[in-house]
């Protein structure tokens, strides 16, 4: 399984929360739930582009040997803690 981050705007985030907990699921599973639906076809829908948010790329870092830090946030948590305690 793969992480990833994905924005919403209120409305949807809070949609989304109620569904999932109506549901006793995450919301993580409702979105994938929807996702794996919408990819299996139906009605097309006008998506957002990147470019309508701003923030999308504002907190790029240098990640260094461990890059991407999204699939290997353990080890990487875990190599900062051993720089913690030397």
């Amino acid at each position: 399984m793969r992480r990833t981050l994905i924005q919403f705007d209120e409305d949807t985030y809070h949609k989304l929360r109620r569904r999932a907990f109506e549901g006793k699921r995450s919301i993580s599973s409702i979105v994938r739930e929807l996702v794996a639906k919408g990819l299996e076809g139906g009605p097309r829908k006008k998506f957002t582009r990147v470019e309508q948010f701003s923030s999308v790329g504002a907190g790029r870092s240098k990640q260094g040997r461990l890059a991407p830090v999204s699939e290997r946030h353990d080890k990487a948590l875990a190599e900062a803690i051993l720089k913690l305690k030397k």
